[in-house]
């Protein structure tokens, strides 16, 4: 994906490759939430926020920044990793000069995207960066994730499956935009079928 085509001024861009730098930073190893999760969250923004006519430039700077602190919840540092990524992307961007009307635009982005608890995104940006987290649990990719969850967590195929039951199947219903909206009714489609077809599977069927 070429940046310019959705980002056309030269400072907004050497900004957010600037944020990308710092927030590739905390992440010290690969895994469902590592940094390649990140940039496919990135990448759906900028083309889902294109599509909805939203702010390119708070998009972008949210979704890079959106998982800062999952590391640190995941070692038991900090409780909610989307309170404590709104904390330090407020700081980095203050540091930056950026404007404080932006600023938290992208702290209530990042804040409000987890679809699991609140607060409830207000802005078109903040849905945008919800659903296209929600997208990267979808599909191919999603599946992906799953296996590389279970892989890294001792869980079995069964378990697995009983995953895309109880969160996976469930996120197509959650989307708030309408471009979010048919990206994955066409993920959640290729995902029933993969269910289907690995159950038979299962049972031996040829």
């Amino acid at each position: 994906m070429r940046l310019e085509e959705f980002i056309p001024d030269e400072r907004s861009r050497a900004l957010i490759e600037k944020t990308r730098e710092f927030a590739k930073s905390f992440f010290e190893r690969e895994g469902t939430h590592g940094f390649s999760h990140v940039e496919r969250v990135f990448n759906l923004c900028l083309h889902i926020g294109k599509e909805e006519g939203a702010d390119l430039e708070v998009l972008a700077l949210a979704a890079l920044l959106h998982d800062i602190a999952r590391p640190l919840e995941e070692s038991g540092k900090v409780e909610d990793h989307a309170v404590e990524g709104a904390r330090i992307a407020v700081h980095f961007l203050r540091s930056l000069g950026y404007p404080e009307e932006k600023v938290k635009a992208v702290a209530h982005a990042i804040e409000s995207h987890r679809f699991s608890r609140g607060p409830e995104p207000e802005t078109l940006e903040a849905k945008i960066l919800s659903d296209a987290d929600k997208l990267d649990a979808i599909g191919a990719i999603g599946i992906a994730r799953v296996f590389m969850y279970s892989g890294e967590h001792g869980r079995d195929i069964d378990a697995s499956l009983r995953h895309f039951e109880g969160k996976i199947l469930k996120l197509r219903d959650l989307m708030y935009t309408e471009t979010a909206r048919r990206i994955a009714e066409g993920r959640h489609r290729f995902t029933v079928e993969f269910i289907e077809r690995i159950g038979r599977e299962i049972e031996g069927e040829i």
